[in-house]
């Protein structure tokens, strides 16, 4: 999800660090020892076991092209439990319109580019670095990582992705190219979560954005204690569009859109 503008720099240099797969784990120092600002370490790589580790862990990376890799454990936290969702008025409007074909893991490297060249108010350049897109096309090609998508005459205007372990969905950006279309394929994929058994996002750091769809934030150590009970379900590790088969349908897009 989007970050906010100021960061501090690091001057500490990266040093080479092995490549982890999939399955194999790297004890980060405990989010309890992050700095004021929420960094707990810098280095490291992006590889697949690396990234997983991090967010099992309660920790992200975040950095811009001129640092090393940066890893984060924010307190609070700006989390969205599902059955908190707000979807207002004009929302429910936009939707039972349906101008937007939405789906599920169509197009992830074209979600996630967007999501790099999309303008963010107060920010110059982006945090999502070539790197960054190579790492979680990755996951995404390992079955973790997962977007998104709102369409309009076949054309992508909006979505999101982010990576999902257990029952946990870690939301990383969005981006818009038409009113309301980020939040459509958003409130679509936490109503569809919901029905699966997901009952809390991470969204890392506060958003007006999201505050507005029911976001909030709690203190770190409650964060990580939700997070703990929800790396005990299994992993719905694969593609989306069949495993969720029939997105956007959920019960509550059907009372809502389909009425």
């Amino acid at each position: 999800m989007p970050r906010p503008n100021s960061r501090p720099s690091a001057s500490r240099r990266e040093t080479p660090f092995p490549y982890l797969t999939q399955d194999m784990e790297f004890p980060f120092p405990a989010p309890s020892s992050a700095d004021s600002n929420g960094i707990v370490c810098a280095g490291g790589n992006l590889s697949p076991g690396l990234l997983l580790s991090a967010y099992r862990q309660g920790i992200f990376p975040w950095f811009s092209e001129d640092e090393p890799i940066l890893w984060w454990s924010p307190d609070p936290r700006f989390v969205l439990f599902t059955e908190e969702l707000h979807v207002s008025a004009t929302m429910r409007k936009t939707l039972r319109k349906r101008n937007y074909e939405l789906a599920l893991d169509r197009d992830f490297p074209a979600v996630i580019r967007a999501c790099s060249s999309s303008p963010r108010p107060g920010q110059d350049g982006t945090w999502i670095t070539e790197d960054m897109i190579g790492a979680y096309i990755e996951l995404h090609r390992l079955g973790y990582a997962h977007s998104a998508e709102a369409r309009q005459g076949g054309e992508l205007v909006g979505g999101l992705y982010g990576v999902a372990v257990g029952s946990m969905f870690f939301g990383e950006s969005m981006f818009s190219r038409a009113d309301g279309a980020s939040k459509a394929a958003f409130i679509a994929l936490v109503w569809r979560l919901r029905e699966e058994g997901f009952t809390l996002i991470d969204s890392q750091v506060y958003t007006d954005h999201l505050a507005g769809l029911g976001a909030r934030e709690i203190p770190r150590i409650e964060y990580l204690s939700l997070l703990s009970d929800r790396l005990s379900a299994a992993t719905r590790k694969g593609d989306w569009s069949t495993l969720f088969a029939g997105f956007p349908d959920s019960s509550e897009y059907r009372r809502v859109v389909l009425r």
